[in-house]
């Protein structure tokens, strides 16, 4: 197993972030590796997304930074140039998913359909991001898809938080999930990285008796 994808299985919760701030990166860093999820799937939806995936790359090796919300090629560049050790996106392009893997970067990029699976086989990829989870059927639907595609594993994004979460992970095809329930954007712009560390730690919890269940 790549090793960046043996991490983010690892982890279990991957923390989807949005940054506003790049001077809160290495902060939110410490605090999430402190909590037991040493990812992050940083947002390009603000100006300080590639600056702030730099400054954790540079100042914080024990975490593990991502790049979501990848729309372009050019995003990916940027991404990949600041640091970004995994890219994932919230649908199929397979222009990005080609460019990122001739990149050598692992790509995670967004389906909803057993057709946008299909694409994915096509391009190389056995991980995929099932997006926007719950509003598309969640769990039950995953398993459903999945009886066919035997190679495809998912990491589940949209709608995932403490009360379902473990569901996902006790299933055997998830990959990781993504979530932002225990990095809020508030608490982010607040400073409060205690209260962000908590909140990892108990998603950590979630994730190990998920796990050994």
């Amino acid at each position: 197993m790549n090793r960046v994808i043996e991490q983010l299985h690892r982890t279990g919760i991957i923390p989807v972030v949005v940054i506003d701030r790049a001077r809160d990166a290495v902060p939110l860093a410490k605090a999430l590796v402190r909590g037991g999820l040493p990812c992050a799937e940083i947002t390009f939806r603000t100006q300080a997304a590639g600056s702030a995936i730099c400054a954790m790359h540079e100042n914080c090796p024990e975490i593990l930074p991502g790049a979501g919300t990848v729309l372009t090629t050019e995003q990916a560049d940027l991404a990949i140039a600041a640091g970004a050790a995994f890219i994932v996106s919230p649908g199929l392009n397979p222009e990005v998913v080609t460019h990122c893997i001739s990149r050598n970067i692992p790509v995670i990029p967004g389906v909803a359909t057993p057709t946008e699976i299909e694409q994915a086989i096509g391009l190389g990829l056995d991980i995929v991001k099932f997006f926007p989870a719950e509003a598309s059927g969640g769990l039950k639907y995953i398993k459903a898809v999945a009886a066919p595609y035997h190679q495809i594993r998912f990491m589940p994004t949209g709608g995932i938080n403490p009360q379902n979460v473990s569901e996902y992970l006790a299933y055997n095809r998830i990959l990781a999930c993504g979530g932002s329930w225990m990095v809020p954007q508030e608490l982010i712009l607040q400073g409060a990285f205690g209260q962000i560390e908590q909140l990892c730690r108990e998603a950590s919890a979630l994730v190990k008796e998920a796990r050994n269940s």
